[in-house]
């Protein structure tokens, strides 16, 4: 039998299958079911990543639809107490698109997944496509670790991006409602939003970025000038002095019975290093460590 992907027309498919309802698709070792679906059975899923969609861009897809047809088959799943009987799990926009078109169905492949795995793979789809707006992304990342359970490590992974780039990326959910609003709409970029989060009125030097039309180098110098917010982790550098840091190590070393070294880094991170000279000495330490 011939192996057909996903990405083939469905008018192609029933050119050699025929015109069936349900449309029976060999993909690796896994047999896939294609049905068309009535575009008034289908709702959109709650937790997707995406809110915006651009009304230029879902035109342009229903003109392609029009032409061609709805080339890949959206995700669904059954649901229950909705006023629908179909959540979309990945594809709203093909959705949204062959409404637009004059759609009554849709070719969709119905799986049945929990709450929590349609919401990673409706985070996941979205963030890999990477057709979302720099808020959607941020949100996406923190409903992965909030909702999903992910570690910071699993979404580097995951989404093949740097720990810095995840953690930058979140923050900007900090930024004030009208903040975030601005850069949704494209009048301060990702860039000037990462700049201005650290802040303490990031909402004034928005106003300023929009207003003046300045660039994230004249914006990286007001920020060094201005009020940092009490959240920026340059709010924190160097707030432990010499003979601070030497009494908390004392202390430490007076508590463990060993020589202890703190080592503070840029925005208050830092070690605290441990020097035993023996076995026997590590083994004491741990008890004394672990002891309640």
């Amino acid at each position: 039998m011939t192996k057909f992907g996903l990405g083939r027309g469905l008018d192609d498919l029933e050119k050699e299958i025929g015109d069936v309802p349900d449309m029976s698709i060999l993909t690796g070792t896994e047999r896939v079911v294609v049905r068309k679906i009535p575009l008034s059975q289908i709702g959109a899923n709650p937790d997707q990543p995406r809110k915006n969609f651009s009304a230029t861009e879902l035109n342009d897809l229903a003109a392609s639809i029009r032409e061609r047809g709805v080339i890949q088959p959206i995700l669904l799943r059954n649901v229950t107490g909705r006023p629908y009987m179909y959540e979309i799990i990945a594809g709203e926009r093909r959705f949204r698109a062959s409404k637009l078109a004059g759609l009554t169905e849709i070719p969709a492949i119905i799986k049945t997944i929990s709450n929590e795995n349609a919401m990673e793979i409706a985070i996941i789809e979205n963030v890999q496509r990477e057709n979302l707006n720099p808020i959607e992304e941020a949100n996406a990342y923190k409903n992965l670790m909030q909702k999903c359970g992910y570690e910071m490590a699993d979404v580097v992974r995951l989404i093949g991006k740097s720990d810095s780039y995840i953690r930058n990326s979140i923050r900007l959910t900090e930024l004030p409602e009208s903040v975030q609003k601005m850069l949704e709409s494209g009048d301060i970029s990702a860039s000037h939003a990462r700049t201005i989060v650290v802040a303490a009125d990031p909402e004034k030097l928005a106003n300023e970025i929009k207003n003046k039309k300045l660039s994230v180098d004249q914006v990286t110098k007001l920020v060094r000038n201005t009020k940092r917010s009490s959240k920026s982790r340059a709010h924190t550098t160097n707030t432990l002095d010499a003979n601070a840091l030497k009494s908390m190590q004392d202390g430490l070393t007076k508590a463990i019975g060993a020589q202890t070294k703190i080592i503070e880094k840029r925005g208050g991170a830092g070690q605290i290093v441990i020097t035993f000279a023996n076995r026997m000495e590590l083994n004491e330490l741990v008890k004394k460590l672990i002891q309640k």
